[in-house]
């Protein structure tokens, strides 16, 4: 008897949660959870994730376009990266102090990683590239990230050398997406991205990045929630999902706690709910 009721209060929990646990979900589930002003779902935990990894791979972009011309001018030659597709075109505009390099995908440009972008891409920054400490704009038109259309931009600030060695950037972002179907959600963040590992190595799949820092992810119906991080996250290129690190998600003024695991390239992450119970959840990341 104690048993059953154990078993269904568990149950009741977890409808009261929304939790939705499944490999996939299509955009009928999606768009139904995200209309909930109350609850913390699977489906919607995807669409933030998938907001994020947006916002990570334009980082990415930024970073590697950067560190070409760092590394050129730093005594490595002619120094290039396999990280950048050949469909890609890219264009250098110098003004007085200033460079402009417009990265162009066309109508369409998958990268190294599978996913699939299209429009321009502007970065912005001085000409001085022996500086230890720069400032990147970054600006978007017309671009597209796998079908959702993506508008917004990034400040970030770039040192070439932390205080542990490493290169560091330090983006202010804030972007705005619309998925195919019409659902539109918006992201914002403070996230400071060490260069742990690869930086020079000309080659994209052993750069490893160390993620710190604080988002806000607002879905299509104004409801807002807060991440933030409390282990490092661990991106590393060949993977398309964060392999470790831990956030604090937090809506309507109750947290939860995503981790991702413990290294393994995997979409798993386990969910540890207000009440301490703990759900395994699988993030979709597009695919």
């Amino acid at each position: 008897m104690k048993k059953t009721k154990r078993v269904i209060k568990r149950k009741m929990w977890a409808i009261a949660l929304g939790v939705l646990i499944t490999s996939c979900s299509n955009d009928s589930d999606a768009t139904e959870e995200a209309s909930s002003s109350d609850l913390i779902s699977v489906a919607e935990l995807n669409y933030s994730d998938e907001s994020e990894q947006i916002s990570e791979e334009l980082s990415e972009m930024a970073e590697e376009i950067y560190s070409i011309e760092e590394l050129q001018q730093n005594a490595k030659g002619d120094y290039n990266s396999d990280y950048l597709p050949e469909c890609l075109v890219i264009s250098k505009v110098l003004e007085e102090n200033m460079v402009t390099k417009t990265l162009d995908f066309g109508d369409g440009c998958e990268l190294r990683n599978g996913n699939t972008v299209s429009g321009k891409v502007v970065l912005r920054y001085q000409k001085d590239i022996v500086a230890n400490q720069k400032t990147i704009t970054l600006s978007l038109e017309d671009y597209t990230f796998n079908a959702v259309v993506i508008t917004g931009g990034a400040t970030i600030v770039r040192t070439r050398s932390n205080a542990n060695g490493n290169p560091q950037s330090v983006v202010n972002s804030a972007y705005e997406g619309t998925w195919p179907g019409g659902l539109t959600s918006s992201f914002e963040g403070n996230r400071t991205r060490e260069w742990v590992e690869g930086y020079g190595s000309g080659t994209w799949q052993d750069n490893v990045f160390l993620v710190t820092g604080s988002t806000i992810y607002t879905n299509r119906l104004g409801v807002i929630w807060t991440k933030e991080v409390v282990t490092a996250l661990r991106r590393e290129m060949a993977c398309r999902f964060i392999v470790s690190g831990a956030l604090a998600i937090t809506r309507n003024d109750a947290t939860a706690t995503l981790d991702f695991g413990g290294g393994e390239c995997d979409n798993k992450g386990e969910l540890t709910w207000p009440n301490g119970e703990v759900t395994e959840v699988n993030l979709r990341r597009f695919r």
